[in-house]
């Protein structure tokens, strides 16, 4: 099963440089660990208000137990608070069934999540449903042979869904999303997402840099 993690982290006051650094270094090769095992398979840095460390990180566990053992390994766990949203098989996934992406090159493009909630007025016709859904289908298999649409996942709540795009900017990423058939049902949220240094999913032409 796939998890999405919101991993904010407060060091406390007085914590000296070094600490903290030393931290990072081990946090940095806990996560190359979990990536050679297979749990952890990417990593963003989210929009961040000045002076907050707050990180997004696609996990893959077992369970609930398994992925908070692996969370607890990490350092800097003794600094961090982590928010977990389980993540659904989609039916309109790009890879269903794989749990670890191949490498994704990132330098032409940026990655984006959006939380889609389907709301389907009270009088549409079945008939018009129906054709709208398999539309949406056909039209996700199309974005996501472009290179567009990356993964989808369901979250919990009916009707709602998590993407990861690729775009060369917000404005491609709108026209794509008015694209989908389904879009004038959608409410959309859109979180652009910054490279992180100790992400495993990503081809580098350059040794990476400190978590």
């Amino acid at each position: 099963m796939e998890y999405l993690l919101t991993m904010t982290t407060r060091v406390p006051e007085g914590t000296s440089d070094a600490e903290v650094q030393d931290v990072r270094d081990h946090e940095a090769a806990r996560s190359r660990e979990l990536a050679t095992e297979g749990h952890l398979l990417r990593l963003w840095r989210p929009p961040l208000q000045p002076g907050e460390w707050r990180t997004l990180g696609l996990f893959a566990a077992d369970d609930a137990g398994t992925l908070e053992q692996d969370l607890a390994s990490m350092p800097l766990r003794v600094w961090r608070t982590d928010e977990v949203t389980p993540l659904e098989p989609h039916p309109n996934d790009p890879a269903p069934g794989v749990a670890r992406e191949a490498p994704v090159a990132t330098d032409d493009v940026a990655e984006f999540l959006t939380t889609f909630t389907v709301v389907i007025p009270p009088d549409t016709a079945d008939e018009t449903v129906e054709a709208t859904v398999a539309g949406e289908g056909e039209r996700t298999r199309e974005l996501a042979r472009e290179g567009h649409l990356r993964r989808l996942w369901a979250l919990p709540g009916e009707g709602r869904a998590l993407g990861l795009w690729a775009a060369g900017d917000d404005a491609q990423l709108q026209e794509l999303l008015a694209s989908l058939p389904m879009d004038p049902w959608l409410e959309v949220q859109t979180t652009p997402l910054s490279p992180h240094p100790s992400d495993p999913g990503v081809e580098r032409s350059r040794p990476p840099a400190r978590a």
